[in-house]
């Protein structure tokens, strides 16, 4: 293996969005460092069963169900 050519391995905090929080390691950030997840595991909503909403971008949603709305699918 040649040296000096893999990042720092370091052990770094992760804050959930609930507020717990835990060690790990990784090559994120610097030694000591604190990552606070905007979202994870506890709060999205494909591990928490929430809906989904489909965001409509110039009509593009709307368009296909005119379009494709009347097949019965």
């Amino acid at each position: 293996m040649k040296a000096n050519i893999h990042p720092d391995y370091h052990v770094i905090k992760v804050v959930m969005t609930d507020g717990t929080e835990y060690e790990t390691r990784s090559t994120w950030g610097s030694e000591g460092a604190v990552m606070n997840l905007d979202i994870d595991s506890k709060s999205h909503p494909a591990w928490t069963g929430g809906n989904q909403q489909m965001v409509d971008r110039a009509g593009r949603v709307s368009k296909f169900n005119k379009r494709f709305g009347g097949l019965g699918i």
